[in-house]
């Protein structure tokens, strides 16, 4: 289930808030500049099926947020459970980081955590098959797939180079809980 987690950003400890209800999550993605929607994700991807499988399932809706968006690319984020070098990956995006562009994504299959440091606050939504979220440009932030990850995510760029992190340097992500899958929510 998707779910929004509240902290203060020196108390990772202790949440202020703790929610699944769609409205109060939206409602407090919202406040922060952030998009979040729910879309069907109705299309079962076979367990070897390739970027361009995922892309062709979802195309009508791909389609419809570049028109709205003006994004002008998009890929695939796919970690198949099982995925040798996992924690090697999993490192990659846990660190502070920004981006000159919206980091949009639409989760197609699996789960992770966003967590975005709004000070004096730290969001950890957790996303899954469904969630389309799109983080502004500039906002600090960093994304745990758990220790055995398994996902796929729709990634949209306005960039034509794509992904491309600018880290913070701030240590505040190894303060934070780590994700640990979508059971211990």
């Amino acid at each position: 289930m998707t779910h929004l987690t509240v902290y203060h950003e020196h108390d990772p400890v202790r949440p202020e808030l703790a929610t699944g209800d769609p409205t109060v999550l939206a409602g407090h993605l919202a406040m922060a500049g952030v998009l979040f929607e729910r879309w069907p994700a109705e299309h079962p991807l076979p367990t070897d099926a390739g970027s361009d499988a995922v892309l062709a399932a979802y195309a009508a809706p791909i389609a419809r947020l570049k028109e709205a968006r003006g994004y002008r690319s998009v890929d695939v984020a796919r970690v198949p459970r099982g995925v040798p070098d996992a924690a090697a990956l999993r490192a990659k995006f846990l660190d502070e980081h920004t981006h000159t562009e919206d980091e949009a994504r639409f989760f197609v299959e699996g789960s992770g955590a966003f967590y975005l440091h709004l000070r004096p606050r730290v969001l950890r939504l957790v996303c899954e098959a469904g969630d389309l979220l799109s983080v502004p440009a500039g906002t600090p932030h960093w994304f745990d797939m758990g220790a055995d990850p398994h996902f796929t995510a729709i990634r949209f760029f306005t960039r034509p180079d794509g992904w491309v992190a600018e880290p913070t340097g701030d240590p505040i992500a190894a303060r934070f809980p780590a994700y640990a899958g979508p059971e211990a929510v």
